[in-house]
């Protein structure tokens, strides 16, 4: 009993141990089939991801492809940059250019554009002087209708002096003694007239001085400054009627030129004139005078007038000073007489030298506007020139030249 009880144990143990292995194995087959499961399905993830490679690789390749046409594309973009650097570089250079031309161009412009400010304003004076110089002519036209008038009415009253005159110019064109002959009745003439016209100044000059000491105590102020008007304005017109004279005179007199040591006849001039206006301070700086070749009369008329002139011109200073100079120029001498007085404007220097022109009015300077025209005559009559140069305010110079000794 014993030994089928051991044989049904071992027995027992044996299909325990058998169902443990069967068990084990069924395990192992299933932990098997899951390891199979798994390896099939990660060679399906496998296979799946080699095909994503592939697909990968496929795309790479043609990504490579594009990359490389797109380096081909850009080493021809940056090929062309660089040509279009070099035409950009080539147009910076050519504007560089037209900007240095167009900068040549502005300056040329802004200096033409100065020269056309200047001549306008040069135009605009010459107008100005051109518009002053009609007027005036305008005026010189009226006084000779009226100096024509009564000169027709003077000639009909001297009829016979009229036809001496007439047969005295034709005779002039005929021989030489017959232009002195004509020359002295035209003398003898203007001392006729001269001599006709002081004698009426004289008179009123005369009569108004009388009136003047037997009533200026019964007439009013107005009366008495009427009479004063008249004294003065006769006594101009007497020295009117000189400096004509003399103007006359210079014009047909013969010229005697002598060898004049100018130095002397100006320090004799100066010192009259400084004892004459012994009430002002002039200062008269009188410089090296070389001598030169002419008329002792007249060239000393010449100086007499320029020197009164600076003395009158200057009178509103209060130092005047006078400078006079000399200096050769080639075969001729350049005399100057230099002033700090009231001067004139130069638009005006061409009327200086005319008869009856004046630059400033009775009220300021007194005149009448001969001397000047006497000092051109005198000078001109010895080959000489005469010119004045001035500022306003600033003072005057007056140069003249005469030949060499």
């Amino acid at each position: 009993m014993k030994q089928k009880s051991n044989s049904n144990k071992e027995s027992l143990s044996m299909e325990l141990r058998l169902q443990s292995a069967v068990n084990e194995l069924l395990l192992q087959k299933e932990a098997i089939d899951k390891r199979a499961a798994k390896f099939v399905l990660a060679n399906k993830e496998l296979a799946f991801q080699n095909k994503e490679k592939e697909k990968r690789a496929a795309e790479l390749v043609i990504a490579n492809k594009e990359l490389a046409f797109q380096n081909k594309e850009k080493d021809k973009r940056a090929e062309e940059l660089i040509i279009a650097n070099k035409e950009l570089a080539f147009q910076n250079k050519e504007k560089e250019k037209r900007a240095a031309e167009l900068i040549i161009a502005n300056k040329e412009l802004l200096f033409q554009t100065e020269l056309k400010a200047k001549r306008a304003e040069e135009l605009i004076i010459a107008n100005e002087e051109l518009v002053f110089q009609n007027q005036e002519k305008e005026k010189r036209a009226a006084e000779l209708m009226v100096a024509n008038k009564e000169l027709a009415y003077q000639n009909d009253e001297k009829e016979k002096r009229a036809t001496e005159l007439i047969i005295a110019n034709k005779e002039l064109k005929i021989s030489e003694d017959q232009v002195k002959e004509a020359n002295q009745e035209l003398e003898a003439f203007s001392y006729s007239v001269s001599h006709d016209l002081r004698a009426p100044l004289r008179a009123i000059d005369g009569y108004t001085k009388m009136l003047k000491a037997n009533f200026e105590t019964q007439l009013d102020p107005e009366a008495n400054r009427l009479m004063n008007n008249i004294v003065s304005n006769a006594k101009k017109m007497g020295l009117l009627i000189e400096d004509l004279l003399t103007f006359s005179r210079i014009g047909r007199r013969e010229l005697v030129k002598v060898n004049i040591p100018m130095l002397t006849i100006v320090n004799d001039i100066c010192t009259e004139l400084g004892i004459e206006q012994s009430d002002r301070k002039i200062v008269f700086h009188i410089n090296t005078l070389l001598p030169a070749l002419a008329d002792n009369m007249a060239i000393k008329q010449v100086w007499l007038n320029l020197v009164s002139n600076a003395v009158k011109y200057t009178r509103l200073k209060d130092t005047p000073i006078i400078e006079i100079s000399s200096e050769e120029n080639g075969d001729e001498i350049i005399y100057c007489i230099k002033d700090n007085g009231a001067g004139f404007d130069m638009r005006y220097a061409g009327k200086l030298f005319g008869v009856f022109q004046r630059l400033h009015s009775d009220d300021e300077f007194e005149g009448n506007g001969v001397g000047l025209a006497l000092v051109h005559r005198i000078i001109s009559k010895h080959g000489g020139r005469v010119w004045a140069e001035a500022k306003v305010n600033e003072g005057a110079t007056f140069f003249f030249t005469l030949n060499k000794s």
